[in-house]
């Protein structure tokens, strides 16, 4: 009997350390601060077997109280990991986790922008680091929800359609050498999820290049980004650059471009890609 209550306990011992194993093993890294039933999907879609770490060094910072769940400011800022290769935004709970990602060539792993959100959930950014590391950053929004749902304000307008596209900005030069620059483009942003079944139709790709034509930073960009997509960043504008040109496409293949003029004053201007300023 004594034999068989050891063996018993020895198993229990060896299934419970299997277990543990097991769960570790699946978790595939630290715990997550958020505690996200999401997480390891998370994981799984945006890093797949990469290395990643939790990291206070990447900042989420969201509204504590929300007053319209179609437009949640959202600022991340991964500036103080140096170097970024590229910086992606989900939100675990929302019906399209993907927000946006930014490419920061010749900018600051800085984004500001403003979000859908169909209910209460993590929202995160991750930054990739050249030792091919993500350093992932994130909060809890707490949020009423409805958001993604809701209808754009641009579809009771009978003629907007004449607006999209339009863009507008300002740039102002920074004492580090780099240029704080803000966009807001003209569109309704649709996700696709409304009552009324209109289908997606949205900004998928933005450029921002200096006066020569170099891009100095891309920001690829889903449903859940705002109507009218309001973007704040920090590039690195060529000394005696007078301009920055913003080229947006959207999913149904409209092109649109504009010259925001540095001096540094606001500038609007809607032209197809193909012609020549």
């Amino acid at each position: 009997m004594r034999m068989t209550t050891l063996t018993t306990r020895l198993l229990a011992v060896v299934l419970t350390g299997l277990a543990l194993t097991s769960a570790t093993a699946h978790a595939g890294g630290p715990p997550d601060p958020l505690d996200s039933v999401m997480w390891d999907e998370m994981r799984e879609q945006f890093f797949g077997d990469a290395s990643y770490t939790f990291d206070g060094a990447v900042k989420v910072s969201v509204p504590k109280v929300l007053e319209n769940q179609a437009q949640v400011p959202v600022t991340v800022d991964a500036r103080a990991l140096g170097k970024v290769k590229k910086l992606v935004v989900f939100s675990d709970l929302n019906p399209v986790q993907h927000t946006l990602t930014m490419t920061p060539f010749e900018a600051a792993p800085f984004i500001s922008f403003r979000l859908k959100v169909e209910q209460a959930t993590p929202v995160r950014a991750a930054a990739l680091t050249e030792d091919g590391v993500w350093h992932v950053g994130g909060v809890f929004l707490d949020a009423a929800g409805g958001g993604c749902s809701s209808p754009a304000m641009a579809r009771n307008k009978p003629d907007w359609a004449l607006t999209v596209g339009n863009t507008k900005g300002r740039a102002w030069r920074q004492a580090d050498g780099m240029s704080r620059f803000r966009m807001s483009i003209k569109h309704p942003m649709d996700t696709g999820l409304t009552q009324d079944n209109i289908p997606a139709f949205y900004i998928e790709q933005v450029l921002v290049r200096g006066a020569s034509g170099k891009v100095l930073a891309k920001v690829e960009m889903r449903e859940p980004v705002s109507e009218d997509p309001t973007i704040t960043m920090m590039v690195r504008l060529p000394v005696g650059d007078r301009a920055i040109r913003v080229d947006s496409r959207d999913i149904d293949g409209n092109q649109f471009s504009a010259r925001i003029k540095a001096g540094w004053t606001e500038s609007r201007l809607n032209l197809p890609q193909a012609v020549a300023e």
